[in-house]
């Protein structure tokens, strides 16, 4: 079995990653003492996207990819974390803005079975982050008002750096219902409410100036995913997540 399988969301992404892929083979093996393996995972991409994809696949053997016919980061996450074979689920942007030195603390909780997720924090204490002062804003005010209406008590819902051990992705993605960029913070809130332990990493991380993301559109969609959750919370079927095994 492959120990972690890091999957990377993706579209219309042809420029980054190729850099992606070759960075992750060649950095990888010294920095994670087990076995990987990378997944692509294109959704809906209109560029040579997948036409990469493919090329990269066939001239490496630890490189896979699925391409999906919706856009949705998270549904893409959630259909190949569903059916991996791996024993730890991660993901990472293409850009990789998260320093990879934080991938072997990320997982070995995850491995020992001392906790269920674990996600990178450019917001815990040792983080080191560089972007600037309206990507902060943005981010601070936005896990400010998931702790004001949601109580959650994790720090980072948005950093594009997180894993979970296989056994608990198959009883908790099911319940996941955003398909988009709320993915990330429904799965947290989930596994919180569930009981299930979520291990923190402070991470050192550089935003990419040229990131695609609408975050104005981010934004309101995370709103009503934000209310959906305050409206079902009492009728959710997680207490039983709190007991899956190591």
């Amino acid at each position: 079995m492959t120990t972690l399988d890091v999957v990377i969301p993706v579209y219309n992404e042809e420029r980054d990653l190729p850099r992606c892929v070759d960075r992750l083979l060649t950095e990888l093996p010294a920095l994670f003492p087990h076995s990987f393996r990378i997944t692509i995972a294109d959704n809906a991409s209109t560029d040579r996207t997948l036409t990469i994809a493919e090329e990269l696949t066939r001239a490496h053997d630890q490189v896979r990819h699925v391409h999906f016919p919706r856009k949705g980061r998270g549904g893409a996450l959630k259909e190949v974390w569903s059916v991996s074979d791996a024993e730890v689920l991660a993901y990472m942007d293409v850009d990789l803005s998260t320093d990879l030195r934080a991938l072997a603390p990320l997982v070995a909780p995850l491995l020992s079975g001392h906790s269920d997720l674990a996600i990178g924090s450019r917001l815990a204490h040792g983080a080191r982050v560089t972007r600037g002062l309206k990507r902060e804003v943005i981010s601070r005010c936005y896990n400010v008002l998931l702790r004001a209406t949601l109580a959650v008590h994790f720090t980072d819902a948005q950093c594009g750096f997180k894993a979970i051990r296989t056994s608990v992705a198959r009883r908790l993605l099911p319940l996941v219902e955003d398909t988009c960029w709320f993915f990330d913070t429904e799965l947290l809130v989930l596994a919180e409410r569930a009981g299930l332990r979520i291990h923190e990493v402070p991470v050192d991380w550089v935003d990419d100036p040229d990131s695609s993301v609408d975050i104005l559109a981010t934004a309101l969609a995370d709103l009503r995913g934000i209310a959906r959750l305050r409206r079902s919370s009492p009728a959710l079927p997680v207490t039983e997540l709190g007991k899956v095994p190591a």
